[in-house]
């Protein structure tokens, strides 16, 4: 689907591990502050390709058509529990050369819509550093809303680090309990 006159958002698929590993590298720097430790494998394309064949979570990635269809940005679900939870935990992040286009909240919409109507989950949760206002702003605007504070949540660039948590109800259609 298009978000934007040359920016696509699709499912990955394990063909694109290359090119997403070059977006990794690409922005390794500019992640640090956000990221978790990765270990040297997550920066290769088998590490990548490991990414998107994850049990329980699904990945989308941004593609710049213009660019020659180079990997722009990454959303992804995991933690898919169906049944009576039907929640997914959300992350994304877009290349810093594309920031304030307004990529992310077109693709969080999208993936929102993608959660409720393929997966059939009732809510998707989000957390931000205390810090990411920009990342609040995201989820504020795609109709998220402040659960609460989790002290200490992830281990980032080097410290355990607070989290502002948010979530977005999709519906409150009963499960489907015959889905696994």
């Amino acid at each position: 689907m298009l978000i934007s006159s040359d920016i696509e958002l699709r499912r990955a698929v394990p063909q694109d591990a290359p090119a997403l590993a070059d977006a990794v590298v690409r922005n390794r720097e500019f992640m640090k502050t956000w990221e978790p430790y990765r270990s040297e494998e997550y920066y290769t394309a088998r590490g990548q390709a490991e990414r998107i064949a994850e049990p329980g979570g699904a990945t989308w990635l941004l593609f710049d058509r213009a660019a020659g269809g180079r990997v722009v940005g990454r959303a992804a679900l995991s933690g898919i529990h169906l049944g009576p939870l039907c929640s997914a935990n959300l992350g994304y992040w877009v290349d810093a050369d594309y920031r304030g286009r307004g990529l992310v909240p077109a693709a969080v919409e999208e993936i929102c819509r993608a959660a409720r109507d393929e997966l059939g989950l009732h809510r998707v949760e989000a957390g931000t550093l205390t810090d990411n206002e920009a990342s609040q702003r995201v989820l504020a605007k795609c109709g998220f809303v402040r659960i609460g504070l989790a002290p200490k949540f992830l281990h980032i660039n080097g410290d355990w680090r607070d989290h502002v948590l948010f979530q977005r109800i999709l519906h409150d259609n009963p499960p489907a309990y015959g889905r696994s």
